[in-house]
């Protein structure tokens, strides 16, 4: 057992201090984020693809001013009809005893 090397024994106590210090530095560092390096970009796809994107939104916003106008159209035509049932004198309902009804289909 004279001598087993450093694998089998704890750190030598030189050691421990260097890895404070070392810990310390680098808690006390700057955390920089390092991006990776910018792919190639092809403009021209990319251009592409922000001009079939703007007319997808402007079809989209098209169908939408339709349908917003035909929904404004119907509104009205309800409206239209509401005020016209409104100006025309209700008919005043009419009840009819059931006994009678049956009583005059028999004859």
């Amino acid at each position: 057992m004279a001598s087993r090397g450093r694998r089998g024994r704890a750190p030598a106590r030189e050691d421990e201090p260097r890895r404070e210090e070392r810990a310390e530095q680098q808690a006390l560092a700057p955390q920089s984020s390092v991006l990776p390096p910018l792919l190639p970009v092809d403009y021209g796809v990319f251009m592409q693809g922000l001009v079939q994107a703007m007319q997808m939104q402007a079809h989209t916003q098209a169908a939408l001013q339709a349908q917003l106008e035909a929904q404004e159209g119907e509104m009205e035509q309800y409206l239209e009809e509401t005020k016209a049932s409104q100006k025309r004198p209700a008919a005043t309902f009419q009840r009819q005893d059931k006994k009678k009804v049956v009583y005059q289909a028999q004859q």
